[in-house]
């Protein structure tokens, strides 16, 4: 399920980043970037108070940042997102803690994951890289590879 980020509202929530610094932006961008790469899910962030010159949208892989003009919130950004998903909105997860974020979310059928609960599935996500599960054969498969191996034997002894 794709993601879409309250980017401000989750940086107080990852430990060893603050709002205060110059690249806490950047490096929240790095850290979704391995998130999105393990799951294999798009991720939207938006940030506000871009600074001059800067507003507009950046592609990191699957992580697109939204640098929000001043004149608006990134609350009012991910609201109007939903609003252009509509219907499809359903099948995407807002993570924000801000209760106006949450319901705009709520409206359009979107799932909400509050700020710090992410937080903790996404430092997780560092630490441990996931398996990927190997499929297992059924057991026509086993059977038929079996006939085949048996098949193949059979030929070498001749």
């Amino acid at each position: 399920m794709p993601y879409l980020i309250d980017g401000h509202n989750l940086i107080p929530h990852i430990g060893g980043l603050r709002l205060e610094s110059p690249d806490d932006e950047q490096h929240l961008i790095r850290l979704l970037q391995a998130f999105a790469s393990t799951r294999r899910q798009k991720v939207e962030v938006y940030f506000d108070r871009a600074a001059v010159g800067k507003a507009g949208h950046q592609s990191f892989g699957q992580v697109t940042a939204h640098f929000v003009v001043r004149e608006m919130t990134a609350d009012a950004a991910i609201s109007a997102r939903l609003k252009q998903l509509g219907k499809s909105a359903t099948g995407w997860t807002v993570v924000s803690s801000d209760r106006e974020v949450q319901a705009a979310a709520r409206r359009w059928g979107a799932q909400v994951l509050p700020s710090d609960e992410f937080a903790r599935q996404l430092i997780n996500s560092q630490r441990r890289p996931q398996r990927e599960e190997k499929p297992q054969p059924t057991a026509a498969e086993v059977k038929e590879m079996l006939r085949l191996f048996k098949k193949k034997r059979n030929e070498k002894s001749d």
